[in-house]
Protein backbone atom coordinates (compact mmCIF):
# COMPACT_ATOMS: atom_id res chain seq x y z
CA UNK A 1 0.00 0.00 0.00
CA UNK A 2 1.42 3.48 -0.44
CA UNK A 3 1.13 6.99 1.22
CA UNK A 4 -0.89 7.98 -1.13
CA UNK A 5 -3.49 4.66 -0.32
CA UNK A 6 -3.06 4.75 3.21
CA UNK A 7 -3.70 8.34 3.85
CA UNK A 8 -7.11 9.94 3.67
CA UNK A 9 -5.48 13.53 2.91
CA UNK A 10 -1.89 12.64 1.64
CA UNK A 11 0.90 14.90 1.54
CA UNK A 12 1.36 16.33 -1.86
CA UNK A 13 2.86 13.43 -4.16
CA UNK A 14 1.21 16.14 -7.66
CA UNK A 15 1.49 20.01 -6.93
CA UNK A 16 -0.40 20.96 -9.57
CA UNK A 17 -3.04 19.20 -11.27
CA UNK A 18 -2.47 18.11 -14.99
CA UNK A 19 -6.34 18.34 -16.91
CA UNK A 20 -7.36 18.36 -20.33
CA UNK A 21 -5.30 21.46 -21.43
CA UNK A 22 -2.37 20.06 -20.55
CA UNK A 23 -3.23 16.52 -22.90
CA UNK A 24 -4.10 19.11 -25.70
CA UNK A 25 -0.99 20.69 -25.48
CA UNK A 26 0.86 17.20 -25.57
CA UNK A 27 -1.28 16.04 -28.97
CA UNK A 28 -0.31 19.47 -30.31
CA UNK A 29 3.40 18.30 -29.78
CA UNK A 30 2.98 14.45 -30.70
CA UNK A 31 0.89 15.60 -33.93
CA UNK A 32 3.08 18.18 -35.41
CA UNK A 33 6.27 17.83 -37.66
CA UNK A 34 8.12 19.98 -35.43
CA UNK A 35 11.06 18.68 -33.56
CA UNK A 36 10.35 17.10 -29.94
CA UNK A 37 13.88 18.74 -28.88
CA UNK A 38 14.81 22.68 -29.11
CA UNK A 39 11.79 23.75 -30.65
CA UNK A 40 9.08 26.57 -30.50
CA UNK A 41 7.30 25.22 -27.41
CA UNK A 42 10.74 25.67 -25.61
CA UNK A 43 10.85 29.58 -26.84
CA UNK A 44 7.45 30.00 -26.17
CA UNK A 45 7.45 28.92 -22.51
CA UNK A 46 10.71 30.45 -21.72
CA UNK A 47 9.42 33.93 -23.22
CA UNK A 48 6.30 33.70 -21.02
CA UNK A 49 8.34 33.07 -18.32
CA UNK A 50 10.21 36.20 -18.90
CA UNK A 51 7.21 37.71 -18.94
CA UNK A 52 5.94 36.44 -15.84
CA UNK A 53 9.25 37.05 -13.79
CA UNK A 54 10.05 40.29 -15.25
CA UNK A 55 13.61 38.94 -15.55
CA UNK A 56 15.53 39.50 -18.85
CA UNK A 57 16.80 36.08 -19.04
CA UNK A 58 14.61 32.78 -18.59
CA UNK A 59 16.55 29.41 -19.67
CA UNK A 60 14.72 25.67 -19.26
CA UNK A 61 16.63 22.90 -18.29
CA UNK A 62 15.94 19.14 -17.02
CA UNK A 63 15.52 19.83 -13.85
CA UNK A 64 15.76 22.65 -10.52
CA UNK A 65 18.66 20.43 -9.33
CA UNK A 66 20.70 21.33 -13.06
CA UNK A 67 19.40 24.83 -12.62
CA UNK A 68 21.44 25.06 -9.20
CA UNK A 69 24.23 23.12 -10.41
CA UNK A 70 24.45 25.83 -13.53
CA UNK A 71 24.34 28.58 -11.26
CA UNK A 72 27.12 27.33 -8.75
CA UNK A 73 29.05 27.03 -12.25
CA UNK A 74 28.89 30.83 -12.87
CA UNK A 75 29.99 31.76 -9.71
CA UNK A 76 33.51 30.20 -10.97
CA UNK A 77 34.42 29.11 -7.37
CA UNK A 78 38.03 28.67 -6.74
CA UNK A 79 39.85 27.06 -4.03
CA UNK A 80 39.13 28.99 -0.43
CA UNK A 81 36.21 30.71 -1.89
CA UNK A 82 33.39 30.73 1.06
CA UNK A 83 29.64 30.51 0.14
CA UNK A 84 26.76 31.13 2.43
CA UNK A 85 23.63 28.80 2.64
CA UNK A 86 20.40 28.26 4.15
CA UNK A 87 20.03 24.73 6.06
CA UNK A 88 16.66 24.45 6.17
CA UNK A 89 15.96 23.45 2.49
CA UNK A 90 16.65 20.32 0.31
CA UNK A 91 19.64 18.72 0.03
CA UNK A 92 20.26 19.89 -3.78
CA UNK A 93 20.66 23.12 -3.18
CA UNK A 94 23.81 22.52 -1.07
CA UNK A 95 25.28 19.84 -3.23
CA UNK A 96 26.48 21.48 -6.26
CA UNK A 97 28.87 22.90 -3.57
CA UNK A 98 30.02 19.68 -2.90
CA UNK A 99 32.45 19.54 -6.22
CA UNK A 100 34.28 22.40 -5.41
CA UNK A 101 37.10 23.06 -2.92
CA UNK A 102 35.15 25.97 -0.67
CA UNK A 103 33.92 26.49 2.69
CA UNK A 104 30.15 26.46 3.32
CA UNK A 105 29.03 28.42 5.99
CA UNK A 106 25.28 28.00 6.65
CA UNK A 107 23.48 30.79 8.11
CA UNK A 108 20.61 30.54 10.35
CA UNK A 109 16.96 31.05 9.84
CA UNK A 110 14.60 33.20 11.55
CA UNK A 111 12.93 30.75 13.58
CA UNK A 112 8.79 32.31 12.60
CA UNK A 113 9.62 32.07 8.97
CA UNK A 114 12.49 29.22 8.45
CA UNK A 115 14.24 31.92 5.89
CA UNK A 116 17.47 32.61 6.11
CA UNK A 117 18.29 35.43 8.93
CA UNK A 118 19.45 38.65 7.81
CA UNK A 119 21.05 39.57 11.21
CA UNK A 120 23.11 36.34 11.10
CA UNK A 121 24.73 37.37 7.27
CA UNK A 122 26.69 40.19 9.31
CA UNK A 123 28.78 37.67 11.31
CA UNK A 124 29.33 35.38 8.21
CA UNK A 125 30.29 37.52 4.90
CA UNK A 126 34.19 37.76 4.98
CA UNK A 127 36.45 39.08 1.97
CA UNK A 128 36.16 35.70 0.58
CA UNK A 129 32.30 35.32 0.36
CA UNK A 130 31.71 35.03 -3.29
CA UNK A 131 27.61 34.04 -3.11
CA UNK A 132 24.62 33.73 -1.01
CA UNK A 133 22.30 30.58 -1.39
CA UNK A 134 19.17 30.84 -0.06
CA UNK A 135 15.17 29.43 -0.45
CA UNK A 136 12.01 31.11 -0.03
CA UNK A 137 11.32 28.70 2.13
CA UNK A 138 7.54 26.90 2.17
CA UNK A 139 6.32 29.51 -0.83
CA UNK A 140 7.08 32.65 1.82
CA UNK A 141 9.71 35.16 0.15
CA UNK A 142 12.94 35.73 2.18
CA UNK A 143 13.70 39.74 3.43
CA UNK A 144 15.18 40.06 0.17
CA UNK A 145 15.72 43.56 1.03
CA UNK A 146 17.65 43.25 3.89
CA UNK A 147 19.87 40.22 2.49
CA UNK A 148 20.46 42.11 -1.43
CA UNK A 149 21.35 45.16 0.93
CA UNK A 150 24.51 43.38 2.84
CA UNK A 151 25.25 41.37 -0.40
CA UNK A 152 25.83 44.81 -2.65
CA UNK A 153 27.79 46.20 0.07
CA UNK A 154 30.06 43.03 -0.11
CA UNK A 155 29.65 42.64 -3.79
CA UNK A 156 28.18 38.78 -3.19
CA UNK A 157 26.22 36.90 -5.87
CA UNK A 158 22.71 35.96 -4.44
CA UNK A 159 21.42 33.07 -5.68
CA UNK A 160 17.60 32.45 -5.37
CA UNK A 161 16.09 29.13 -4.84
CA UNK A 162 12.33 29.32 -5.97
CA UNK A 163 11.55 25.41 -5.96
CA UNK A 164 8.61 26.70 -3.46
CA UNK A 165 8.47 30.49 -4.27
CA UNK A 166 6.44 30.12 -7.47
CA UNK A 167 3.25 32.07 -7.26
CA UNK A 168 4.80 33.99 -4.63
CA UNK A 169 5.92 37.96 -4.74
CA UNK A 170 8.04 39.93 -2.80
CA UNK A 171 7.01 44.12 -3.26
CA UNK A 172 5.22 43.15 -5.91
CA UNK A 173 7.97 40.90 -7.53
CA UNK A 174 8.72 37.80 -8.72
CA UNK A 175 11.14 35.35 -6.42
CA UNK A 176 13.39 34.77 -9.54
CA UNK A 177 14.00 38.39 -10.56
CA UNK A 178 14.63 39.76 -6.97
CA UNK A 179 18.36 38.40 -6.99
CA UNK A 180 21.06 37.90 -9.17
CA UNK A 181 20.25 34.19 -10.78
CA UNK A 182 16.90 32.11 -9.49
CA UNK A 183 16.59 28.72 -9.84
CA UNK A 184 12.97 27.04 -10.61
CA UNK A 185 11.50 23.04 -10.33
CA UNK A 186 8.91 21.66 -11.65
CA UNK A 187 9.46 18.52 -10.24
CA UNK A 188 6.24 16.55 -9.76
CA UNK A 189 5.76 17.98 -6.31
CA UNK A 190 6.12 21.64 -6.89
CA UNK A 191 3.29 24.30 -7.79
CA UNK A 192 3.29 23.88 -11.53
CA UNK A 193 5.41 20.57 -12.90
CA UNK A 194 6.53 20.35 -16.93
CA UNK A 195 5.84 16.10 -16.45
CA UNK A 196 7.55 15.50 -13.57
CA UNK A 197 11.10 16.92 -13.86
CA UNK A 198 11.61 20.13 -15.28
CA UNK A 199 13.67 23.74 -14.42
CA UNK A 200 14.08 26.73 -15.24
CA UNK A 201 17.34 29.21 -14.55
CA UNK A 202 16.23 33.41 -14.46
CA UNK A 203 19.09 35.52 -15.30
CA UNK A 204 20.04 39.70 -16.63
CA UNK A 205 23.28 39.31 -16.86
CA UNK A 206 23.50 39.11 -20.98
CA UNK A 207 27.14 36.73 -20.51
CA UNK A 208 25.60 34.61 -18.09
CA UNK A 209 22.90 33.45 -19.92
CA UNK A 210 25.15 33.19 -22.95
CA UNK A 211 27.17 30.83 -20.77
CA UNK A 212 24.09 28.82 -19.27
CA UNK A 213 23.04 28.65 -22.91
CA UNK A 214 26.31 26.79 -24.40
CA UNK A 215 26.34 25.02 -20.97
CA UNK A 216 22.93 23.40 -21.51
CA UNK A 217 23.06 22.33 -24.91
CA UNK A 218 26.10 20.41 -24.76
CA UNK A 219 28.69 23.00 -25.73
CA UNK A 220 31.78 23.60 -23.70
CA UNK A 221 31.76 26.57 -21.57
CA UNK A 222 34.95 29.09 -22.36
CA UNK A 223 36.37 32.27 -23.64
CA UNK A 224 36.56 32.16 -27.49
CA UNK A 225 37.88 34.90 -30.20
CA UNK A 226 37.50 34.87 -33.70
CA UNK A 227 40.14 33.59 -36.08
CA UNK A 228 42.31 36.40 -37.43
CA UNK A 229 41.97 36.63 -41.08
CA UNK A 230 39.12 34.48 -41.47
CA UNK A 231 36.55 35.72 -44.12
CA UNK A 232 32.77 34.64 -43.49
CA UNK A 233 31.96 32.85 -46.96
CA UNK A 234 35.41 30.86 -46.37
CA UNK A 235 34.99 28.09 -46.78
CA UNK A 236 31.83 27.78 -48.49
CA UNK A 237 28.95 25.92 -46.29
CA UNK A 238 25.89 24.11 -47.31
CA UNK A 239 23.07 24.80 -44.91
CA UNK A 240 23.03 21.66 -43.18
CA UNK A 241 27.19 22.37 -42.47
CA UNK A 242 25.82 25.74 -40.79
CA UNK A 243 26.95 24.04 -36.51
CA UNK A 244 30.55 23.37 -38.62
CA UNK A 245 30.88 27.12 -39.23
CA UNK A 246 32.26 28.13 -35.78
CA UNK A 247 35.17 25.37 -36.20
CA UNK A 248 36.66 27.62 -38.78
CA UNK A 249 35.83 30.65 -36.98
CA UNK A 250 36.81 31.16 -33.59
CA UNK A 251 39.84 29.89 -31.57
CA UNK A 252 39.68 28.89 -27.76
CA UNK A 253 41.27 30.95 -25.40
CA UNK A 254 39.83 29.61 -22.16
CA UNK A 255 38.13 26.74 -21.29
CA UNK A 256 36.33 26.80 -18.11
CA UNK A 257 35.22 23.11 -18.38
CA UNK A 258 32.53 21.06 -20.59
CA UNK A 259 28.61 21.60 -21.05
CA UNK A 260 26.10 18.98 -20.62
CA UNK A 261 22.65 18.06 -22.29
CA UNK A 262 20.23 19.51 -20.51
CA UNK A 263 17.42 20.41 -23.10
CA UNK A 264 14.12 20.05 -21.43
CA UNK A 265 11.78 18.53 -24.28
CA UNK A 266 9.41 19.96 -26.48
CA UNK A 267 6.19 17.72 -24.34
CA UNK A 268 7.72 19.29 -21.20
CA UNK A 269 7.47 22.89 -22.32
CA UNK A 270 3.82 22.44 -23.72
CA UNK A 271 2.78 21.32 -20.65
CA UNK A 272 5.09 24.04 -18.66
CA UNK A 273 3.26 26.55 -20.81
CA UNK A 274 -0.28 25.40 -20.00
CA UNK A 275 0.43 25.33 -15.82
CA UNK A 276 1.82 28.30 -16.23
CA UNK A 277 -1.60 30.03 -16.99
CA UNK A 278 -2.67 27.91 -14.35
CA UNK A 279 -0.32 28.83 -11.74
CA UNK A 280 -3.02 32.04 -10.14
CA UNK A 281 -5.94 29.43 -10.19
CA UNK A 282 -3.77 26.51 -8.22
CA UNK A 283 -1.64 29.16 -5.79
CA UNK A 284 -5.53 30.21 -4.90
CA UNK A 285 -6.33 27.24 -3.85
CA UNK A 286 -2.90 26.31 -2.18
CA UNK A 287 -4.37 30.12 0.09
CA UNK A 288 -7.78 28.69 0.68
CA UNK A 289 -6.82 25.56 2.13
CA UNK A 290 -3.94 27.64 4.25
CA UNK A 291 -6.18 29.90 5.50
CA UNK A 292 -8.65 26.93 6.49
CA UNK A 293 -5.95 25.71 8.76
CA UNK A 294 -4.78 28.76 10.09
CA UNK A 295 -8.63 29.27 11.36
CA UNK A 296 -7.87 25.67 12.82
CA UNK A 297 -4.71 26.44 14.81
CA UNK A 298 -5.92 29.81 15.73
CA UNK A 299 -8.57 28.04 17.95
CA UNK A 300 -5.49 27.61 20.03
CA UNK A 301 -3.36 29.05 23.00
CA UNK A 302 -0.68 30.81 20.81
CA UNK A 303 2.41 32.14 20.56
CA UNK A 304 2.66 35.94 17.85
CA UNK A 305 1.68 34.69 14.51
CA UNK A 306 4.81 35.02 11.70
CA UNK A 307 4.90 38.36 10.16
CA UNK A 308 5.46 38.08 5.60
CA UNK A 309 8.58 40.40 5.37
CA UNK A 310 8.44 43.36 2.62
CA UNK A 311 4.63 43.32 1.96
CA UNK A 312 4.79 39.23 0.37
CA UNK A 313 2.55 37.19 -0.41
CA UNK A 314 2.89 33.82 0.35
CA UNK A 315 2.57 30.86 -2.24
CA UNK A 316 2.05 27.84 0.73
CA UNK A 317 4.12 25.13 -1.50
CA UNK A 318 4.53 24.00 2.41
CA UNK A 319 2.21 24.71 4.96
CA UNK A 320 4.06 25.18 7.98
CA UNK A 321 3.01 25.52 11.87
CA UNK A 322 5.07 24.67 15.19
CA UNK A 323 3.85 23.02 18.21
CA UNK A 324 6.39 25.02 21.07
CA UNK A 325 5.95 21.95 23.60
CA UNK A 326 9.10 20.95 22.79
CA UNK A 327 10.07 17.12 20.76
CA UNK A 328 6.67 15.49 23.12
CA UNK A 329 4.18 18.53 22.02
CA UNK A 330 5.14 17.72 18.15
CA UNK A 331 4.75 14.12 18.58
CA UNK A 332 1.81 14.29 20.86
CA UNK A 333 -0.26 16.48 17.70
CA UNK A 334 1.27 14.59 14.96
CA UNK A 335 0.10 10.92 16.36
CA UNK A 336 -3.51 12.05 16.11
CA UNK A 337 -3.25 13.31 13.00
CA UNK A 338 -1.89 10.34 11.69
CA UNK A 339 -4.51 8.62 13.29
CA UNK A 340 -6.91 9.92 11.61
CA UNK A 341 -5.67 9.19 7.88
CA UNK A 342 -3.63 12.90 7.53
CA UNK A 343 0.02 12.72 6.18
CA UNK A 344 2.50 14.75 8.31
CA UNK A 345 5.93 15.36 6.86
CA UNK A 346 9.04 17.53 8.31
CA UNK A 347 10.93 19.62 5.14
CA UNK A 348 13.82 19.77 5.46
CA UNK A 349 16.13 17.86 7.80
CA UNK A 350 18.90 20.45 8.76
CA UNK A 351 21.93 20.12 5.86
CA UNK A 352 24.83 21.12 7.93
CA UNK A 353 23.81 17.69 9.72
CA UNK A 354 23.80 15.31 6.42
CA UNK A 355 26.71 13.13 7.03
CA UNK A 356 28.23 14.20 3.42
CA UNK A 357 27.85 17.69 4.23
CA UNK A 358 29.57 17.43 7.76
CA UNK A 359 32.63 14.83 6.37
CA UNK A 360 33.10 17.48 3.28
CA UNK A 361 32.34 20.66 5.51
CA UNK A 362 33.35 19.97 9.32
CA UNK A 363 33.92 23.20 10.12
CA UNK A 364 30.25 24.91 8.31
CA UNK A 365 29.10 26.20 12.12
CA UNK A 366 26.13 25.32 14.02
CA UNK A 367 22.88 27.12 13.57
CA UNK A 368 20.69 26.16 16.43
CA UNK A 369 17.68 28.31 15.40
CA UNK A 370 16.85 25.70 12.76
CA UNK A 371 18.08 22.70 15.05
CA UNK A 372 15.79 23.59 17.58
CA UNK A 373 12.60 24.21 15.50
CA UNK A 374 13.12 21.48 12.95
CA UNK A 375 13.63 18.78 16.39
CA UNK A 376 11.11 20.33 19.11
CA UNK A 377 8.39 22.37 16.84
CA UNK A 378 8.00 21.91 13.16
CA UNK A 379 4.89 20.41 11.10
CA UNK A 380 3.77 20.63 7.72
CA UNK A 381 0.09 19.24 6.74
CA UNK A 382 -0.86 18.73 3.55
CA UNK A 383 -1.27 22.23 1.28
CA UNK A 384 -2.08 21.21 -2.61
CA UNK A 385 -4.78 21.76 -5.35
CA UNK A 386 -5.08 18.11 -5.69
CA UNK A 387 -6.86 17.77 -2.17
CA UNK A 388 -10.89 17.98 -2.89
CA UNK A 389 -13.15 19.93 -0.78
CA UNK A 390 -13.77 16.97 1.12
CA UNK A 391 -10.35 16.39 2.22
CA UNK A 392 -9.93 19.66 3.28
CA UNK A 393 -12.68 19.32 5.71
CA UNK A 394 -11.64 16.34 7.19
CA UNK A 395 -7.82 17.88 7.59
CA UNK A 396 -9.44 20.69 9.66
CA UNK A 397 -11.58 18.29 11.36
CA UNK A 398 -8.81 16.21 12.31
CA UNK A 399 -6.12 19.69 12.82
CA UNK A 400 -8.85 20.51 15.25
CA UNK A 401 -9.25 17.13 17.02
CA UNK A 402 -5.38 16.48 17.69
CA UNK A 403 -5.38 19.74 18.83
CA UNK A 404 -7.22 19.48 21.68
CA UNK A 405 -5.63 15.83 22.28
CA UNK A 406 -2.58 17.26 22.70
CA UNK A 407 -4.20 20.41 24.46
CA UNK A 408 -4.97 17.96 27.09
CA UNK A 409 -2.23 15.91 27.01
CA UNK A 410 -0.41 19.21 27.93
CA UNK A 411 -2.10 19.66 31.14
CA UNK A 412 -0.01 16.95 32.26
CA UNK A 413 2.56 19.29 32.81
CA UNK A 414 4.00 20.35 29.14
CA UNK A 415 2.01 24.10 27.78
CA UNK A 416 1.33 23.38 24.22
CA UNK A 417 0.99 26.82 22.53
CA UNK A 418 1.09 26.83 18.50
CA UNK A 419 2.26 29.54 15.79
Amino acid sequence: MTAAQRYLVPFQRRGSIVGQADLAALASVVHSAEPLSAGVWRERFEQRFREVTGARHALSVTSGTVALELAVRLLDLQPGDEVIATPQTFQATVQPLLDHDVTVRFCDVDPDTLNMDPQVLDSLITDRTKAILLVHYGGLPADMAAILARARRAGVVVVEDCAHGWGASYQGDSPGALGDIGCFSFHSTKNITTLGEGGMITLNRADWAERVERLRGNEVDGVFAPVPGFADDEPALLPWMRFSADVYRRQAVGIRGAGTNATMSEAAAAVGLVQLDALERFTERRRWIAARLDAAVSAFPRHPPPTHAGGSTHAYHLYTFFVTAGREGARDSCAPLDRRGVEVQLRYFPLHLLPEVAAARPRSGRVPQAERVWFDEHLNLPCHPGLTDEQVDHLVESVTAAMHEATALARTGRPLAVR
